[in-house]
């Protein structure tokens, strides 16, 4: 069974913030997508690190990859673990894994998963 997460809001909330490395204001001016030039406003950051839904684009994870200061693989494969998911065995190597030592192994119920579970406990 795929495990999911909100790993790229995770990766954001772990840089940008009250009491973190950047400001949403900061971090916007920085985060520019090297291919198109494009950024993400500091709503659209806020939003992210407020658990709040929003696109995940190439152009996003382009520009949060130069923000943040990572590879451009790692938060991509931040974003397919938040949209779709990894197996296990996916996991274990490549850039899925060095994305879960960047966040951590454990990860907390998200809202999407908080939600389904609701959902099935009702269809019971």
């Amino acid at each position: 069974m795929p495990q999911q997460r909100d790993a790229l809001t995770e990766l954001v909330k772990a840089h940008v913030g009250r009491d973190r490395q950047w400001s949403t204001r900061e971090f916007s001016a920085v985060a520019v997508d090297p291919d198109t030039g494009w950024s993400p406003s500091k709503s659209l950051v806020a939003k992210i690190i407020g658990d709040q839904g929003y696109d995940i684009t190439p152009q996003l994870v382009g520009a949060l990859a130069i923000g943040l200061g990572l590879d451009r693989e790692i938060v991509a494969a931040a974003a397919h673990l938040q949209v779709i998911g990894y197996t296990d065995a996916e996991l274990s190597a490549g850039a899925p894994a060095r994305l879960i030592q960047e966040i951590g192994a454990e990860g907390g119920p998200t809202a999407k998963a908080q939600a389904v579970a609701e959902r099935w406990d009702a269809e019971k």
